[in-house]
């Protein structure tokens, strides 16, 4: 994964390159980009970042790197995670309830699994879900734990990924992660940090 994002980036960097170099070529004897090519070329630098930046998000929350034990800040990797995965959630026309208590951080053995874990409950609640309902997104503190809560409206309805929810349980049992699922909720107890 990373070298497929390696591979997209260089020519997008080539691009930006190749726009300044074209800019700087308009400006011929004025100095300044003509105004009616100053909109264009303002309009292509802003895009080009934007995928960037992008590529970027994706590659820092998608490609799980081997990491070292310690804290992880739950609370923002719950909302980026929800960032990330915004367009899904809007394709689907869900409605998305969120109560995420703010700096809220857990111990971890890997700390790149949480995002994994993330994304892997939301998703479960977004194919859970139809069109229109609502999914809630909950983290906060009980007692010597930090809970991650995602709900859906599915009820009883089968899993459409049982291998998936299995890996799950499997991986958080390795970490020492409470896991528990049953219809609607999908729930992780964490080691607060």
């Amino acid at each position: 994964m990373d070298s497929l994002l390696h591979d997209v980036r260089n020519p997008l960097n080539a691009l930006s390159i190749n726009l300044e170099v074209l800019s700087e070529k308009l400006k011929a004897e004025t100095g300044e980009v003509p105004p009616s090519q100053a909109k264009n070329i303002k309009a292509m630098r802003d895009q080009i970042q934007r995928v960037d930046g992008i590529l970027r998000q994706f590659s820092d929350f998608i490609v799980l790197r081997s990491s070292a034990p310690g804290d992880a800040a739950l609370s923002e990797v719950a909302k980026r995670s929800l960032e990330v995965l915004a367009h899904e959630s809007r394709r689907r026309r869900l409605k998305l309830q969120t109560a995420i208590e703010p700096d809220i951080r857990v111990r971890l053995q890997d700390t790149s699994e949480l995002s994994f874990f993330l994304v892997q409950a939301l998703l479960r609640a977004f194919g859970r879900s139809e069109m229109g309902t609502e999914v809630g997104v909950c983290v906060r503190v009980e007692g010597p734990c930090a809970v991650l809560e995602v709900t859906d409206a599915g009820g009883g309805a089968p899993e459409q990924a049982p291998d998936v929810v299995a890996a799950l349980g499997l991986r958080c049992a390795q970490l020492g992660v409470e896991f528990q699922i049953r219809a609607g909720i999908c729930r992780f107890l964490f080691t607060r940090a």
